[in-house]
């Protein structure tokens, strides 16, 4: 449910890589239970983005609210002790430990495991309730990216990042992980999703900013983006 605190503020941010600069000012916000999609092309600045806010890559400048706090220069343990959580590009499992021993690697800021926790995980994600068991490197591609799901909403978080959550995957996989994400997004947690499936994305968020060579273009209701002939004609392959 969304309502119109702000979860997530991003004003004015520049990140550099040496001499080049990724991101180039840019300005966005997330609402309390909100799914907010960043679309653009490869290099356009998404990952880079989402390192920044999850405290993996440090701002040139500009500032990151989190929750009423200021994160910009926070390191990103401590920004998950807050309740941010990232499931990065290329899922990172950890090969030689169980699906279920990775799901617990997720809970490790918490006290106590949450067995409650993990069997919504496994509601919502059944295939991995049936590999529990099984090392995560033996995996296929789908199910690794259901495990780095899975892992990242262990620590209960308030704001949940996505990056490239279908990369690679056969279209009955990405069905499946976008239900996933619209049930996590209906039990209360805000997700951030960067995803090059324009429309897939757009159908599951409320709003969504195009991000083009480090500068936000366009920005909108996602219902306003999937019906702008430009967005359309550049990331949908529609030509009117």
């Amino acid at each position: 449910m969304v309502n119109n605190e702000i979860l997530l503020d991003i004003r004015d941010l520049h990140v550099s890589y040496g001499a080049v600069t990724a991101i180039k000012g840019i300005s966005l916000h997330v609402k309390k239970g909100e799914v907010v999609t960043i679309l653009g092309a490869n290099g356009a600045g998404k990952t880079t983005t989402l390192q920044t806010i999850s405290g993996l890559l440090k701002a040139k400048s500009g500032n990151i609210i989190f929750d009423k706090n200021d994160i910009t220069k926070c390191e990103a343990h401590d920004i998950v002790s807050l309740g941010m959580s990232h499931s990065p590009e290329g899922r990172r499992v950890f090969g030689t430990l169980s699906v279920e021993e990775n799901l617990m690697m997720g809970a490790y800021t918490l006290k106590n495991h949450d067995k409650e926790t993990l069997a919504w995980i496994y509601d919502i994600l059944p295939r991995l309730k049936e590999r529990r068991k099984q090392l995560s490197g033996t995996l296929s591609g789908g199910e690794q990216q259901m495990l780095a799901i899975g892992r990242a909403i262990m620590s209960k978080p308030k704001l949940l990042i996505l990056d490239e959550p279908s990369l690679g995957l056969a279209p009955i996989l990405i069905k499946a992980i976008f239900k996933a994400v619209k049930e996590i997004a209906q039990s209360g947690v805000t997700v951030l999703l960067v995803e090059q499936n324009a429309k897939a994305a757009l159908k599951l968020a409320d709003r969504a900013y195009v991000l083009e060579v480090g500068k936000i273009t366009h920005e909108g209701t996602a219902e306003e983006l999937l019906n702008s002939k430009t967005i359309q004609e550049a990331y949908l392959g529609k030509k009117h």
